[in-house]
């Protein structure tokens, strides 16, 4: 591959990257990486690996949160019931 074509393709890499970075900075994490944007055009094995496990992790800790506000809601429950 020829040194202008090579630049081509790192140049159009920073620019994917950099596309991810402002989307980022503009919806947050969360609503970036658990949307419905497949990210197809990113050729990156250890990107879809680092996204995959972040994404288990916001669901993770989305259902912790939940559970604990569960559990924390029954106990106050339980104490106003007694009164």
């Amino acid at each position: 591959m020829g040194k202008e074509k090579e630049l081509f393709f790192l140049e159009e890499k920073l620019e994917k990257y950099d596309d991810i970075i402002t989307m980022v900075r503009k919806k947050g994490y969360e609503k970036t990486f658990t949307s419905d944007f497949p990210f197809d055009d990113i050729e990156d094995k250890e990107f879809h690996k680092v996204r995959k496990y972040l994404v288990e992790n916001i669901k993770l800790m989305d259902f912790y949160l939940k559970k604990r506000v569960d559990e924390l809601e029954e106990k106050i429950k339980g104490y106003v019931e007694e009164k």
